[in-house]
C-alpha cells in the first residue's frame, strides 16, 4: 500500500451490497503507527468536503486522515439518496473503510477519532452507535440529532432542508416512521454510554437549534456515560475544527491543558 503526501482515492468493497466505495485517504510516510481522524462530509456535499478543513491539522500532527463517501449528498439531486443520510448501508461504509485502513496502512487503532459537523456529525454519531469499539472518541459540531424534531423545526422556520429529508426517507417523518426513527441517532443514545462524546453547538444557531444536541447529551448521561461534553457556545452553525484536535490531543496524553484554580 503506497502513501503519498496528498490525499489518494481508494475503494472499499461494502460488506453489505458488494459495492466498491470511494473515501480519500492520507497517511503521513512513517512506519510507525499513527493516529486516524476519520472526517464525515456534511449533510449537502462529498467526500471532498473537508480536505481543505481536516488536512492542513492532520499534516500538522502527522496523523492519518480518512474521508468516506458514505453514498454522497443527502439531497433530492443524489440518485442514491435513500442509500445515503445514515442508512445501514452509509454508516456500514463507513466501518468498513475504517477497518480496511487500519488493516491495511500504519495506524494506530487505538487513536481512531471521529469527526463530523452538522450532517457529518449526524452520520458521525450513528456510526459511533453502531460500532463504538472502533474508536477512541467522537467529536461533534451542531450534529443533526433527532431527525423528526429538526424536520419540525425546518418547516417552521421556512427554510428548504425539509424536501431533502422527505427525499432520503421515502417520505416525511409521519409517513415514514421507521426510516426516521433508525436514522435518528437520538433513538439509540444509550450504544455511546461507553465511548467519550464532545457536542458543540452555536446557541445562535438557525439552521439546528441546540436544543436537539442539549438533549442528546442528557440521554446519553443519563445511559451512564461520565464522558460526554456539551459545549454551547456563543456563535451560529458552524465548527472550530482546531479545538477538535486539541481535545484529541488531551485524550492521547491523558492530561488538560487549563490551568487548575483553588480557593
Amino acid at each position: 500500500m503506497s502513501m503519498s503526501d496528498e490525499m489518494v482515492q481508494i475503494e472499499v468493497k461494502s460488506t453489505l451490497d458488494g459495492s466498491d466505495q470511494p473515501s480519500l485517504l492520507f497517511v503521513p510516510k512513517t512506519d510507525t503507527p499513527v493516529p486516524l481522524v476519520v472526517g464525515l462530509h456534511t449533510w449537502s456535499f462529498d467526500r471532498f468536503n473537508q480536505v481543505e478543513t481536516y488536512l492542513p491539522l492532520c499534516r500538522q500532527c502527522g496523523w492519518a486522515l480518512l474521508l468516506p463517501e458514505f453514498r454522497g449528498p443527502n439531497l433530492v439531486s443524489n440518485p442514491i439518496r435513500q442509500k445515503a443520510c445514515g442508512s445501514p448501508l452509509a454508516r456500514q461504509d463507513v466501518i468498513d473503510a475504517v477497518r480496511f485502513v487500519s488493516a491495511n496502512y500504519p495506524i494506530d487503532a487505538k487513536n481512531v477519532f471521529l469527526l463530523g459537523c452538522s450532517g457529518g456529525g449526524h452520520a458521525a454519531l450513528l456510526v459511533a452507535e453502531d460500532a463504538p469499539e472502533l474508536f477512541r472518541a467522537v467529536d461533534v459540531w451542531c450534529p443533526v440529532t433527532n431527525l423528526r424534531s429538526w424536520y419540525n423545526h425546518q418547516v417552521q422556520t421556512k427554510q428548504h432542508y425539509p424536501q431533502h429529508i422527505e427525499a432520503c426517507l421515502g417520505g416525511t417523518p409521519d409517513e415514514a416512521p421507521n426510516e426516521c426513527l433508525s436514522r435518528s441517532p437520538s433513538s439509540r443514545s444509550n450504544a455511546l454510554k461507553s465511548l467519550p462524546v464532545s457536542i458543540h453547538h452555536g446557541r445562535h444557531d438557525t439552521v439546528i437549534s441546540f436544543l436537539d444536541s442539549r438533549a442528546l447529551a442528557s440521554a446519553i448521561e443519563a445511559a451512564g456515560n461520565d464522558r460526554v461534553y456539551l459545549d454551547i457556545f456563543d456563535g451560529v452553525h458552524e465548527q472550530i475544527p482546531i479545538r477538535s484536535f486539541e481535545w484529541f490531543l488531551q485524550l492521547m496524553n491523558g492530561k488538560r491543558s487549563a490551568v487548575q484554580i483553588t480557593g
